[in-house]
């Protein structure tokens, strides 16, 4: 009885994982815009209606990390240490991604970039995680202010990071497509974030609020 809960979870995510996996092998071989949910319910054998129960949207079989993507720098200001500024955590838990090649930062190999670059829906869904990883980073930023902190002061701090998030996800794809290896890619953006951070900090050092970002 205690474990029939577990096992039946256990079934439920290698189904999930069963049909990502069969959804990005045909968005590779024939193209996202040209793969349908029946093809890929058939490469997986699986009924339609199980496809789309598992995944709202098309988009989401290709981009399934998009959970973890757009809680991804919320989460890091509200599990810091109490010691860590916001900026801090941010700033350590994107180096551990970069050293560990995460997808989620980036790292996804040139087929699946290529992928993504060459469609339109893709590359419009992937604008929109974006802008929902900013949106959750505010609420984190807000919550984590000072009383009394005026409203505009988190959205501004959390548009200035995740511009900089924006432009180190996007150098990590280019250099993807370019050719380069996954250590190539770390071995030049280690110092490139280093400077974006850098940045970021002696912005928000200024800030007129005062609060320690």
């Amino acid at each position: 009885m205690t474990t029939e809960p577990g096992l039946r979870e256990s079934k439920k995510q290698e189904t999930r994982q069963l049909i990502s996996d069969c959804a990005t092998r045909l968005f590779v071989e024939q193209g996202f815009e040209q793969t349908t949910i029946a093809e890929i319910a058939a490469a997986a054998r699986v009924a339609k209606k199980t496809v789309t129960n598992y995944f709202a949207r098309k988009e989401d079989l290709a981009l399934d990390h998009h959970a973890e993507f757009t809680q991804g720098l919320a989460r890091a200001v509200a599990e810091r240490g109490p010691q860590d500024a916001p900026l801090t955590a941010l700033g350590r838990t994107f180096r551990a991604a970069l050293l560990a090649h995460d997808p989620v930062v980036g790292f996804t190999g040139p087929t699946f970039a290529r992928m993504v670059a060459d469609s339109p829906t893709l590359t419009a869904r992937l604008r929109e995680l974006h802008d929902l990883r900013e949106e959750a980073l505010v609420i984190a930023l807000a919550e984590a202010a000072p009383p009394h902190t005026p409203s505009i002061a988190p959205r501004a701090t959390a548009a200035l990071i995740a511009a900089s998030d924006r432009l180190l996800f996007r150098r990590i794809q280019k250099l993807t497509l370019a050719g380069r290896s996954d250590d190539e890619i770390e071995a030049a953006l280690l110092p490139e974030a280093d400077h974006l951070y850098a940045l970021l900090s002696a912005a928000v050092a200024n800030d007129p609020t005062g609060t320690p970002w």
